[in-house]
């Protein structure tokens, strides 16, 4: 009877608190970056992006006490670059990887940013999926970008993020988000 309400044990996700990375999430990033990635940051990259670069700004998903996501990018001036951003495999497919992309989108602009841009591997159809749901579309190619295998990087931007039409996108993709999951 307990397990019924339960939302972890019933397969339902349990709701997932952003919050800004410190050092003491590295080890449980790491984790999750040796899960999602062929060719990992190393710990010390995590650590130099925290202590030595103002423009670099960090986020954790915690979902059931644990950190189950994470993401970052670089804001100068008026762009931004995500610089990375992961789930754990365990939890993929329960909404936590937008709820990420949808926090850093928030806090590009919040800091005054109006483009945003990424790479993401060619063969990542589920990545560019969520990218493009989000406005980003392919303005270029990077041929070999990946050094694990040479595969090509499609370079993704999205435009014109303090725009009232864009803002309102994200309050329309923040709402079906939240209606489909404990996500926020």
């Amino acid at each position: 009877m307990k397990a019924e309400l339960d939302p972890q044990a019933a397969g339902q996700p349990s709701p997932l608190a952003i919050e800004p990375m410190v050092e003491a999430d590295i080890q449980p990033v790491m984790r999750i970056e040796a899960q999602s990635f062929s060719t990992t940051w190393p710990s010390n990259a995590f650590y130099n992006e925290l202590r030595d670069n103002a423009l670099a700004h960090y986020f954790v998903g915690r979902a059931g006490g644990r950190i189950v996501a994470y993401g970052g990018i670089w804001v100068i001036l008026e762009d931004s670059h995500v610089t990375t951003i992961a789930v754990a495999s365990e939890e993929r497919g329960r909404g936590y990887g937008e709820a990420v992309l949808l926090h850093l989108l928030d806090d590009a602009v919040a800091r005054g940013a109006a483009w945003m841009t990424l790479e993401v591997r060619e063969s990542n159809a589920v990545a560019q999926t969520l990218y493009r749901k989000y406005g980003f579309t392919t303005v270029s190619t990077r041929k070999g970008y990946y050094s694990d295998n040479n595969e090509s990087a499609l370079v993704m931007w999205a435009g014109n993020l303090r725009s009232e039409i864009y803002r309102n996108r994200l309050r329309a993709l923040r709402a079906a988000a939240l209606s489909r999951s404990p996500a926020s």
